[in-house]
């Protein structure tokens, strides 16, 4: 049985050079997701969500490899960012973070497997005297589909508290001078292990949504030609 890792058949969105932006098209995927509100270093709910994803994550797996006779290695872990006040999130004001954290899931997921495996997951966690999720924050996990289009990504080595410098570049720069302007929201890829890297050494994909105008830069990037000796997580 052979084994997919969609990050290296895509790595053009999994990869990237610290200094280099990138412009790529991201296609529509398929993606376990569950939204929140509050600061993720502090927030109780962030790192139950984060765990309910990646139960579900590797259930799913576990039974894609059992009934479907197709597996696959379990995807990093993504989130999308914002706030009501575009303000409050440049200064970084946490507490009124908005957040939808996802994990990508195989095209072949549906629906129905999510609900079995679901059921499962919960009755696995009610059963723990200590589990890092709960039942209520299981059920909020949804499988949905998310397109992004054009897009400005790079990668940022380093803590999540030193991007502020390379998404000015991106914003400030990169993006204006490349005939764009912003859409969506700021979306982070954690190619790290978040439990088991220091802080100066964590890998991370950053990524806006861009509108190009006419006249302007276009994709710059396909996956077929990207470096392979770029760093994979």
């Amino acid at each position: 049985m052979t084994k997919i890792d969609m990050k290296k058949e895509d790595r053009c969105f999994y990869s990237g050079r610290k200094g280099r932006f990138d412009i790529v098209t991201v296609p529509e995927m398929n993606f376990l997701q569950i939204d929140g509100k509050g600061d993720p270093n502090a927030s109780k709910a962030f790192s139950s969500a984060v765990a309910a994803l990646f139960a579900l994550s590797y259930n799913i797996k576990f039974h894609s490899k059992l009934e479907l006779q197709r597996d696959y290695a379990v995807m990093p872990l993504e989130a999308l960012w914002w706030a009501e006040d575009e303000a409050v999130f440049q200064r970084r004001e946490k507490d009124e973070w908005l957040w939808t954290a996802m994990i990508r899931q195989p095209d072949w997921i549906e629906l129905a497997l999510l609900d079995s495996v679901l059921e499962a997951t919960v009755a696995k966690i009610n059963r723990k005297r200590e589990a890092a999720t709960d039942e209520g924050t299981l059920r909020r996990v949804r499988l949905a589909r998310w397109s992004e289009g054009e897009c400005v990504q790079t990668l940022h080595l380093g803590s999540f508290d030193s991007e502020g410098p390379v998404l000015e570049e991106m914003h400030g720069s990169f993006i204006p001078k490349a005939g764009a302007s912003m859409r969506g929201k700021h979306h982070e890829i954690y190619l790290s292990d978040l439990r088991r890297t220091p802080s100066d050494r964590l890998r991370t994909i950053l990524r806006q949504p861009v509108e190009l105008s006419q006249g302007g830069i276009s994709a710059q990037r396909e996956c077929d030609q990207v470096d392979v000796n770029e760093e994979l997580a």
